[in-house]
């Protein structure tokens, strides 16, 4: 990937950068919301992501970076309980994904995916995490994640 296609991977993600209330849906619990910042980093050659999640889930900071070789992105996870997690990402045309199926950091008791879709005005991100309980199990959905620009 040369300096002209990192720009453009890193100018993909500019839609993100802002302050954004979260809503979660854990089955069965009331959740209050939580709040997410992306902003940029490091002259910009990174987006940061801050988490005040919604209660059951960990407070979260995250890195994002160009992930040249793959030509996607990388997404350095870390939270309050401790646990470092490595997702592959990719954001094209409104859709996020996360995806962690390899070990990392952290063991691999699941592999885990979050899809979420930027609405047309780009101030509402839709989304659900999604689990798997073994190398070749279904995924089933774990929570839904909906992400409302504050600013």
């Amino acid at each position: 990937m040369d300096a002209t296609e990192r720009q453009e991977a890193l100018a993909r993600l500019d839609v993100l950068v802002g302050e954004w209330a979260v809503e979660a849906d854990f089955p069965g619990l009331e959740v209050p919301p939580g709040r997410c910042v992306f902003e940029w980093t490091l002259d910009g050659q990174f987006l940061l992501q801050r988490m005040e999640a919604p209660n059951p889930a960990p407070n979260s900071t995250a890195i994002i970076a160009v992930d040249g070789e793959a030509g996607g992105y990388k997404q350095h996870y870390y939270d309050s309980r401790g646990v470092v997690r490595l997702y592959a990402m990719t954001f094209t045309d409104g859709l996020w994904q996360l995806l962690r199926e390899n070990p990392d950091f952290s063991p691999l008791d699941f592999r885990q995916r979050y899809t979420g879709t930027l609405s047309g005005d780009g101030d509402t991100i839709h989304g659900a995490w999604k689990i798997a309980k073994g190398e070749s199990a279904a995924w089933e959905r774990d929570f839904t994640l909906t992400y409302r620009r504050i600013r």
